[in-house]
């Protein structure tokens, strides 16, 4: 079931994804503004604990709002991260990265382990996944890389030229967002284990709400908010808008409930599918809507897309037959 739920959350992001490319692109232009007006929609949770009352003890509660709390953080780091570059170069980084963390923090923290043929889907995700969200894939052979890695981190004694220092920082902040993505499922994955799933995500989701009042008592993160509300154009179809809003909500609900049920490392590797759904759904609208939304895809790309699409669909059919 896990993996069901992990697919249908992966494709629900995707319609979302395409949609915030019409209305929230370009709306925020700092991560803590960002981190504030999706932390600030948290509060709404509560009202899913009708389903399943339940109220958690202070160690338990305790660990529900850290889990909130460093979501948040993790979000000022992953739009610092695409606010520094373009997602085409942001999202390859992370993505790769965060089931590779999650892999090990869930082997040292949960003790949760891959069999043989788990290890090959996971690996076949991952590539699967790099190949089909860059734009272009270069392979250089191991001087090139070594010269890279140089020019970018400098070398052990010297400094690095001011030209790499903008990639170095976005490497950086790709990690550090891709680590603590990992370390939030990671922990999220242990509540589930001890504590029922909708009490555990609803107040894990009042730590990230009370994260977005502390960014208030802030002067300057607070005059940030306030001036980008007055250069913020409203949204013209409301409707619309909140539609996605809620799909984004019941997206990351399932990925939390397919979480609760799965093995947290073989879930984050299942990302790369969110491209496929991703892509699938531009190249729809670009011929449905050529004026509005183009996608080309010629000569290498496409087939690396291909390929990316095949060992995807490979790594799949590994985790369905096991």
């Amino acid at each position: 079931m896990w993996l069901s739920l992990a697919l249908l959350s992966y494709f629900i992001s995707a319609g979302v994804y395409t949609a915030d490319k019409f209305l929230l692109s370009k709306r925020f232009h700092s991560s803590i503004t960002y981190a504030f007006f999706v932390g600030i929609w948290s509060i709404f949770n509560f009202f899913i604990l009708i389903f399943d009352p339940w109220v958690p003890s202070l160690h338990e509660l305790g660990l529900d709002l850290f889990a909130g709390f460093l979501f948040l953080i993790t979000l000022v780091f992953w739009y610092k991260a695409l606010h520094q570059s373009e997602a085409t170069r942001v999202v390859p980084i992370v993505g790769a990265l965060i089931p590779i963390f999650t892999f090990f923090l869930s082997f040292i923290f949960l003790n949760q382990t891959l069999g043989e043929r788990q290890v090959l889907a996971f690996v076949n995700l991952i590539v699967g996944g790099i190949l089909i969200s860059v734009k272009e894939t270069r392979f250089y052979i191991f001087r090139e890389v070594k010269e890279r890695i140089k020019n970018v981190f400098g070398h052990v004694l010297g400094s690095i030229h001011a030209h790499y220092r903008p990639t170095r920082r976005l490497i950086i902040n790709s990690t550090i967002a891709a680590f603590l993505f990992a370390s939030y499922y990671v922990l999220i994955k242990y509540i589930y284990t001890t504590q029922p799933f909708i009490g555990g995500f609803v107040w894990s989701r009042l730590g990230n709400f009370i994260g977005v009042l502390l960014i208030l008592f802030v002067p300057k993160w607070r005059k940030r908010i306030k001036e980008s509300q007055k250069n913020t154009q409203p949204v013209k179809n409301l409707p619309f808008f909140l539609f996605v809003r809620l799909s984004a909500a019941i997206a990351f609900i399932l990925l939390n409930w397919a979480i609760s049920l799965g093995n947290v490392a073989l879930i984050n590797s299942l990302k790369g599918t969110e491209y496929i759904f991703l892509l699938l759904i531009i190249l729809f609208l670009s011929a449905k809507f050529p004026g509005v939304l183009k996608e080309q895809l010629r000569g290498k790309i496409l087939i690396q897309k291909l390929l990316g699409t095949c060992l995807i669909v490979l790594g799949l059919y590994m985790l369905m037959t096991i």
